[in-house]
């Protein structure tokens, strides 16, 4: 029997075969948590040069998947940069467990700023991210006590794929249904 379903976002310009959010399935698999990981590929190439994509649709694509989920039982939501941000987003609109957020992006343009409802939550970060700046990071982490590990990496997390899914590992064993 499951413990619950984890939806993990990839970033914007990756897919749902790369490596972090495939690290994060198997450490969800192992600790009895099913999964799903959406392509929200052909959302990122709807743009043009200075766009994300279309995020309203790749947001309201998760929120379906979420509130399908939500019916089945507990749910985590987790996500990297772009993922982390509509991951978090959705948890205003979805009873959600928990939160794991990879390189949150913290403001999308005309978008709202970054928000997410008040669950356990779990930051993963690279001190020398050069797109997301690494102390409004840790702002907005600090104003809901959330955990936070700051690593030395960039924003991709290269070099921290592991560290990624202890992390999540770690929060997911932390939530009791």
């Amino acid at each position: 029997m499951s413990r619950g379903h984890c939806i993990l976002s990839h970033g914007f310009e990756s897919g749902p075969d790369a490596t972090k959010v495939t690290a994060l399935a198997d450490a969800a698999e192992q600790l009895g948590w099913t999964h799903e990981r959406p392509d929200y590929t052909g959302f990122d190439a709807r743009r043009d040069i200075s766009s994300l994509g279309d995020v309203e649709a790749r947001q309201a694509h998760l929120l379906a998947l979420a509130k399908d989920a939500a019916q089945r039982g507990p749910l985590v939501l987790a996500g990297s940069s772009l993922g982390a941000y509509i991951s978090a987003r959705v948890s205003l609109e979805v009873p959600v467990k928990g939160l794991f957020l990879m390189a949150p992006a913290l403001r999308m343009g005309r978008l709202a700023d970054l928000d997410a409802a008040a669950v356990p939550t779990s930051i993963l970060h690279g001190w020398d991210d050069e797109l997301i700046p690494v102390q409004a990071v840790v702002d907005w982490a600090h104003a809901r006590r959330a955990r936070l590990l700051l690593v030395d990496d960039r924003h991709r997390l290269s070099d921290h794929v592991e560290a990624s899914a202890r992390a999540f590992a770690q929060l997911l064993d932390g939530l009791h249904n």
